[in-house]
């Protein structure tokens, strides 16, 4: 079979994610054919945000830089066929009448949304936003960030609102539209109909105009303007295609189920925890329990709950770097090891964890609280963080199971935190199930994937996932113990539970 010069092989084709997280941003290629599936890295750069007198914000500049040098660098191993964006959820930017960009767009930790839910017009209360939006109850939810927005001037000159990856389609092609996935998780889509709410936008006093076409994954959404071609060294002309542009749902096309019945775990910065479904679940015992329903591919819905991930342990290391040299993970993970097992857990879903800054001490405040020791090592507070998090994975994808009526069978932990052993072998530990790790660059193959299927080289989601599951490294823990151990540390962590906690969704008021 003739092969090109950058290893191409005849039906093959070759295309760029452009992949967003919220500490890093990367540009990724990948090769798909028949039976291949083959990822890149191109470029990778740091997402540093800024704070300013108003707030913190999102470097969007910066961002946009790293991507056109990210497509450069992809541009130069070989003929790229299209380009696709995924980033995190519910941030934005506002354009005004002229397209241009109004501002900086805030960053979701800025606390700017926070009691906007309790000062929210007659008919918006929580359970009539969650019968329509299936959304969970997050303080930086889109539609608190919007009604917080609006005592601004940069909103009198508002005329669009376009979600983080869709500033960037448009900054690349000029092309207006909301992708749907991403579109999913503002509080303003109608969990049921697929589209936006008029009802929901018109009872909030927002202008329905500001709220662009919806836009499917595999949709064309335009070809680089010239400058853009010009500066990325890519052919005018070439296509960006429409992919799930919401990072998890992107990582949820790259699981790599092989059976129906299936939990996923996306874990990064967030542990994005839940099951895929057909239909929504709108019941008030959800919207108690505060799981979410996100729209994924070909209409399925991301049944899950948001858990503070892999950012406490980023937020630790953080800290302890300002102390002195910088803290190794490898060395981190060998004293979690040697821990004592279950000596402090925490809730990792308490808000005193959202904000950036210090998280030792927020960990040291939140045990002495809940009358428990602080641990005396940095192994001691990872093991913290870790067993911690196992146990919100279990805690969510059981109740999961419960609301939406389904027995899952195996958790698919991806994402970077899938190369973490200790947290894989503790979530199949707690959970008692069986825990198939990786691929951990499950969102940018699930980008890649949607490019390629719109391209006619690959089928639907099954297929989709078999072929990850042939292509891509993959490690699989078996439970160990009978979980007695994890039992009384959850017990304990829920009497430690201290009430208010918004983001797991107690006492949320019924405004």
């Amino acid at each position: 079979m003739a092969v090109n010069s950058s290893g191409q092989r005849a039906g093959e084709a070759v295309f760029a994610a452009v992949d967003l997280g919220a500490t890093s941003g990367r540009v990724m290629t990948g090769r798909v054919g028949a039976g291949t599936l083959v990822l890149t890295e191109a470029h990778r750069f740091a997402n540093e945000p800024v704070r300013l007198p108003d707030g913190l914000h999102w470097d969007v500049l910066a961002l946009y830089q790293g991507m056109l040098a990210g497509l450069r660098a992809a541009g130069r191993s070989g003929p790229i066929a299209s380009v696709g964006i995924d980033t995190w959820a519910v941030d934005y930017g506002l354009l005004d009448a002229d397209g241009a960009l109004l501002g900086v767009p805030f960053h979701y930790r800025d606390g700017r949304g926070d009691g906007i839910s309790r000062r929210l017009p007659e008919g918006c209360g929580a359970a009539e936003l969650y019968a329509v939006s299936g959304l969970q109850h997050l303080p930086f939810n889109t539609v608190f960030q919007l009604l917080a927005h609006r005592a601004t001037a940069q909103w009198e000159a508002a005329r669009t609102v376009l979600l983080m990856p869709d500033l960037l389609v448009h900054w690349l092609t000029g092309s207006v539209g909301a992708e749907i996935t991403n579109a999913s998780t503002t509080g303003l889509f109608d969990a049921r109909a697929g589209g936006w709410s008029d009802t929901l936008i018109g009872r909030l006093g927002l202008a329905r105009s500001l709220f662009p076409p919806l836009r499917e994954p595999g949709d064309p959404a335009g070809t680089l303007l010239a400058h853009v071609a010009a500066a990325t060294g890519l052919p005018a002309g070439t296509p960006v295609t429409t992919v799930a542009s919401h990072d998890t749902a992107s990582a949820v096309v790259a699981v790599p189920a092989t059976e129906p019945d299936f939990a996923y775990v996306s874990c990064g910065t967030w542990s994005l925890a839940g099951l895929e479904l057909d239909a929504p679940v709108l019941s008030e015992e959800s919207r108690a329990a505060n799981f979410t329903n996100e729209r994924g591919v070909d209409g399925t819905v991301r049944y899950l709950r948001n858990i503070m991930g892999m950012w406490l342990l980023e937020e630790c290391r953080r800290a302890w770097d300002r102390e002195g040299p910088a803290t190794g993970l490898a060395g981190l993970l060998a004293g979690a090891a040697e821990a004592a097992p279950f000596a402090a857990v925490i809730d990792p879903d308490d808000e005193a964890f959202l904000a950036p800054d210090d998280m030792p001490s927020r960990i040291d405040a939140y045990l002495l609280r809940t009358g428990q020791q602080p641990p005396g090592t940095r192994g001691g507070y990872v093991r913290c963080v870790l067993e911690s998090l196992a146990l919100a994975h279990r805690r969510t994808l059981r109740r999961a199971a419960e609301l939406a009526g389904r027995e899952p069978t195996r958790i698919h932990l991806v994402g970077g935190g899938s190369r973490n052993e200790l947290l894989c072998q503790w979530t199949a530990d707690a959970s008692g199930l069986p825990v198939t790790a990786g691929p951990a660059e499950a969102t940018a193959l699930g980008n890649i994937l949607m490019q390629a299927r719109a391209h006619g080289l690959v089928g639907g989601l099954a297929g989709m996932r078999r072929l990850v599951a042939r292509t891509q490294e993959l490690r699989h823990y078996e439970p160990r113990g009978d979980g007695r151990d994890w039992d009384r540390a959850e017990a304990r962590l829920t009497g430690n539970h201290l009430p208010g906690n918004q983001l797991r969704g107690k006492e949320i008021p019924d405004v």
